[in-house]
């Protein structure tokens, strides 16, 4: 049995992101496994026919590095955090919080909106909704408060957001049993 002076040791030296147990983001391909076929609702095919997954591409043109530009910013858009914050997934984020699969250039992917599944992504805690949730998974009432983070006048190509004609693009439901 360790003494209370080796534990407060311990303590010391353990670093506080290793105590707070933070999920971590697993990537578009972990998630992907499960999400890709019809019986699921082929949520990753939904993705990926959809502009979510090209939202970090955009940023690697000449046309977003002149607007960037024009705005004041004095880096290229693909690594100007005003671009990334919603272009891409993580981008602000320590590495140790990003797995093995996970790509900064798969854009508005999964754990965008459904935050980090490195607690979610087993197949037994997945069926059971609860368990999901609590650990990590986040679902929504009404989604539009989060696609509006992202769809609003602050964006320099902003055009009127009619969330529902939007969601009827991206929406991706499990399909009832």
């Amino acid at each position: 049995m360790l003494s209370k002076k080796s534990l407060f040791v311990i303590f010391l030296l353990t670093p506080l992101f290793v105590m707070a147990q933070e999920h971590s983001y697993v990537g578009v391909k972990t998630c992907g496994m499960c999400h890709k076929s019809e019986k699921s609702g082929n949520q990753l095919g939904v993705w990926k026919n959809s502009l979510h997954s090209k939202a970090y591409e955009t940023l690697l043109t000449e046309k977003a590095d002149k607007v960037a530009k024009e705005k004041g910013l004095t880096t290229k858009a693909s690594e100007s955090p005003e671009c990334l914050k919603c272009h891409a997934t993580g981008y602000d984020l320590d590495a140790s919080l990003l797995g093995k699969k996970f790509k900064i250039e798969d854009g508005v992917q999964c754990e965008t909106c459904h935050g980090p599944g490195s607690d979610y992504k087993k197949k037994s805690i997945m069926k059971d909704r609860e368990k999901a949730i609590a650990n990590g998974l986040i679902l929504y009432d009404k989604p539009e408060e989060l696609c509006v983070k992202c769809h609003n006048e602050e964006s320099p190509f902003y055009k009127e957001f009619n969330f529902a004609e939007f969601w009827d693009k991206i929406k991706h439901p499990v399909p009832k049993k």
